[in-house]
């Protein structure tokens, strides 16, 4: 899985192994049921997400592994809203006085938004890439793309450590803020910030990936049900809001003045995504009997019967998500 990274791979450079961690069957052997730091929807005890937007430090360990983010880009690209870029460009379109695009990318990551978003929008566009880890955001500058979709020119910057301080000054000449898989790992008053940010600054925000706590299981099991209320029941430790997020994101911005679209961006994952399926397996029944260590005998074969099937090419899952488009009120006169 780790190559060299080139601008045009989009691989993960290479780097050490992932760690092992306990799993929820531990009479299973190491190897089958290693699980990749950060991989999956679930946090370990005590640890917060990557992006902060608040008593966040440079040095605070990363969520996510190279890794896990090097699994779920294709799956993350086929599933979020290309419905929503229509309405985008018409605002991008109508900005006051812009020579090119300046996109904010909020937990960069390896920089899979820009990959994803860069092409399909006209006109130079200037990334600033934010993230904690500078690993993540030294690959995200190289693997960035070079060219809009009309071929203009793409250009990067990186900001490593906290963007607690975001404000709308923080955001001053910004044409877009786009974040994937942030609003679910945050607080009310994060998210509070955030649209204060935005809105303040007259800037659309395209959010997208929030999980919306529902997921589908091909086949069915008993267990489905309960093991998914004791991981949404996890997502929400520690005042995160998990899939109560995007309710929240759309009231926030909505009550300072910003017009909200919301379209559904599921993982439809099958035999192809087998890989990102047996990892998501690991963390989301993990974080279920974190939650709830009741159901530990009973999660542990359930797991085990799950990634049987996984290997097999015998499982679908579906795991819906949601995309948020802000489309805050322009400052500056524009329409």
């Amino acid at each position: 899985m780790r190559k060299t990274a080139t601008k045009q791979s989009g691989k993960i450079p290479a780097q050490p192994g992932p760690r092992e961690v306990a799993s929820v069957n531990p009479g299973v052997p190491a190897e089958a049921e290693s699980v990749i730091p950060g991989a999956g929807p679930s946090t370990r005890p005590g640890e917060r997400p990557t992006v902060r937007l608040r008593d966040a430090g440079p040095d605070d360990a990363p969520r996510y592994a190279p890794e896990w983010l090097e699994l779920r880009e294709g799956p993350d690209a086929a599933a979020r809203a290309a419905d929503l870029l229509d309405p985008l460009r018409i605002r991008l379109a109508n900005l006051p006085g812009k020579a090119g695009l300046v996109i904010h990318d909020l937990g960069c990551g390896t920089g899979s938004m820009g990959r994803w978003l860069a092409p399909r929008l006209d006109g130079p566009q200037h990334w600033i890439l934010h993230d904690r880890d500078p690993y993540l955001l030294h690959f995200a500058a190289v693997a960035s793309p070079r060219s809009a979709a009309d071929g203009s020119r793409v250009t990067v910057e990186t900001r490593r450590g906290d963007v607690g301080l975001l404000t709308p000054d923080a955001l001053a000449g910004a044409s877009l803020v786009t974040a994937s898989a942030l609003l679910d790992v945050l607080t009310r008053e994060e998210i509070d910030t955030l649209a204060a940010a935005c809105t303040g600054a007259g800037c659309p925000a395209l959010l997208t990936l929030s999980v919306a706590g529902r997921v589908e299981l091909t086949p069915s099991d008993p267990l489905d049900e309960e093991i998914a209320n004791a991981f949404n029941a996890h997502q929400r430790r520690g005042g995160l809001l998990g899939p109560d997020a995007v309710t929240v994101a759309c009231e926030a911005f909505s009550e300072r003045g910003a017009t909200v679209r919301l379209h559904p961006s599921a993982w439809r994952l099958g035999p192809a995504e087998s890989a990102l399926t047996a990892q998501w397996l690991r963390g989301w029944v993990g974080a279920a009997v974190e939650e709830r260590p009741e159901l530990k005998e009973r999660a542990e074969r359930y797991l085990q019967d799950r990634l049987e099937a996984c290997r097999a090419g015998e499982l679908k899952v579906v795991v819906h998500h949601s995309d948020l488009l802000a489309l805050s009120r322009p400052t500056g006169g524009a329409s």
